[in-house]
């Protein structure tokens, strides 16, 4: 494969896969389509009685329902044309019993009364089949109902609305400006995502939730032809819990400095433009000389670290050792909880988990077992205080409810313990970027996420990034390039120093975080405001060609 050919490839790989995804999971339909076949709560509801009825009738002690019609739209640009348009349903019914202590799963495409009873009744067989091989019994947190209920994402524009036409010029318009800036290849796209969501359960609850999601994307690549060398930067934006209205920027929300940024919505042709330029900048960059510097890191960048060394370590079910075999473990082990005071890292790391942060990807009213969503603390003033758990987790930690962590990517795929919004609390000190540039003597200011590594323990790691400047006695010095630092999770979050205030914090996230056995995705957002890690090692990471 020539390099070139390599090059492009990669950078079109996060699109493929979530395409592949799409594909595998549901059937082709035209856009019109996803806008009709709905079927309205009236409906869904008697057809989960149907199901809640049958399993109770076979012995069940408790049952839910989830009837769910999953819409998935994604559109891939590269250079002047068009090269994917694909729209994706999925429609079923998964539903979930316990029966003589044990949890029994089963799902259907058959979304009819005859086929609820027979899948709810194979549920329940389910159940008591693997009741057979022992075990404790399953402990579920109490619940009330809450009755009929509904939630919708707040949004001003259904995105399956817009018409494609408006898309695609958006994403060729967008390439166009970064080829006319110079860039060797560009590619972009545009993820929508709708989960209509119906949950029913003995308890009482009848859930109705209507969930969207939207990802614009983008990669730049910069050739040198005189060495043949090459450097990339890809979109800033995070995939965010919004309508259309993302990719729409207000004037008003614009924050110059060294990338300009906007707090709530994405300005992609602006950005695309600065990475084009970001790129060119990066092939005559100077290399990093390895040592210790303060970091100074954006939120577009710190937001991979807490999902990486904080969201997953502090998943209940990796810390009881569910996920071993796959996704593997966590140092922060209940005897370190236990103890009320483990430090995780110093007095300026605040962090909440949180299903209600507006604009979100994982914002929702109600989880995928019927609990109403909020927020609460996991690590606080740098002591860990909690996890994160669903109903059958919470008597572990001594919790007489659930925190609302429970998700299942479709409705055959059973519902499990997925990491909530996990964010990085910003500092209550007024404390701008530009001030905490100031006070930094020898640094590096960091934006955009890159590579990683990370043990199975979620310890050890080595972040890059995509943007690096050196900062020298307060000021920004120039562009750095071949940057990577290494630490352990309790010594880099005992090094935060300080985190700007509110008016800087900004969400980042992941739109497919995989996770179980089969695997699932999620889509999960980390909020934070720039923050400052003294003393960090920082190692060169230049490619050696030839």
């Amino acid at each position: 494969m020539k390099r070139r050919d390599f090059i492009y490839l990669s950078g079109m790989s996060a699109s493929a896969m979530m395409l592949a995804r799409m594909q595998a999971t549901g059937r082709p339909i035209e856009q019109e389509m996803a806008l009709y076949n709905a079927i309205d709560a009236k409906a869904k509801k008697e057809l989960a009685d149907v199901a809640l009825n049958a399993a109770k009738s076979k012995g069940a002690t408790y049952a839910d329902v989830r009837i769910g019609r999953y819409l998935n739209q994604a559109i891939i640009t590269r250079e002047n044309r068009v090269q994917n348009v694909a729209n994706t349903e999925s429609y079923g019914v998964g539903i979930r019993v316990i029966a003589n202590g044990c949890w029994g799963f089963a799902a259907t495409n058959d979304v009819t009364r005859d086929g609820m009873a027979k899948t709810a009744e194979r549920a329940v067989a389910v159940a008591k089949a693997n009741a057979i091989l022992g075990g404790a019994p399953v402990q579920l947190a109490p619940q009330k109902g809450y009755g009929e209920v509904s939630w919708k994402t707040p949004m001003e524009r259904n995105s399956f609305e817009v018409p494609i036409k408006e898309k695609v010029d958006l994403l060729l318009s967008c390439n166009a400006a970064a080829m006319t800036g110079g860039a060797s290849f560009v590619n972009s796209s545009l993820f929508s995502v709708n989960e209509q969501k119906y949950f029913a359960s003995t308890d009482g609850s009848y859930i109705d939730q209507d969930v969207h999601r939207i990802y614009p994307n983008f990669g730049v690549t910069k050739i040198d032809a005189a060495s043949g060398d090459f450097e990339t930067r890809s979109s800033l934006a995070s995939p965010r819990g919004m309508g259309y209205e993302y990719v729409i920027p207000k004037a008003e929300e614009k924050v110059t400095g060294v990338v300009t940024r906007y707090k709530d919505r994405y300005d992609m042709l602006e950005d695309i433009k600065a990475a084009t330029e970001n790129a060119k900048q990066k092939l005559s960059a100077k290399t990093v000389e390895p040592g210790k510097y303060d970091l100074v890191l954006d939120p577009s960048h710190l937001w991979l670290t807490i999902h990486e060394s904080v969201g997953h370590p502090t998943e209940l079910d990796r810390v009881l050792g569910y996920e071993a075999n796959f996704a593997g473990t966590s140092f922060l082990t209940l005897d370190k909880w236990k103890t009320g005071k483990f430090n995780f890292g110093s007095k300026n790391v605040n962090v909440t988990g949180d299903k209600l942060q507006p604009g979100s990807l994982g914002a929702v009213g109600y989880d995928d077992e019927g609990v109403k969503t909020g927020k609460w603390d996991i690590i606080k003033d740098g002591i860990l205080v909690n996890y994160q758990a669903t109903r059958d987790q919470a008597h572990v930690i001594g919790l007489d409810h659930s925190q609302g962590c429970c998700y299942a990517d479709s409705w055959d795929s059973v519902q499990f313990q997925r990491m909530p919004n996990v964010s990085l609390q910003p500092g209550k000190t007024p404390l701008s970027v530009d001030n905490m540039i100031k006070n930094v003597e020898k640094g590096i200011y960091i934006i955009g996420d890159g590579s990683f590594s990370i043990d199975q323990q979620r310890y050890n790691f080595q972040f890059g990034g995509q943007l690096f400047y050196k900062i020298e006695n307060g000021k920004i010095a120039g562009m750095l390039n071949d940057v990577a630092y290494q630490a352990n999770t309790q010594e880099f979050w005992n090094s935060c120093a300080a985190v700007c205030d509110k008016n800087d914090f900004r969400l980042g996230g992941s739109f497919s975080d995989g996770k179980g056995q089969p695997q699932q995705v999620s889509a999960v957002s980390h909020g934070s405001s720039t923050a400052l890690f003294k003393g960090v090692n920082v190692i060169n990471t230049k490619r050696k060609i030839g």
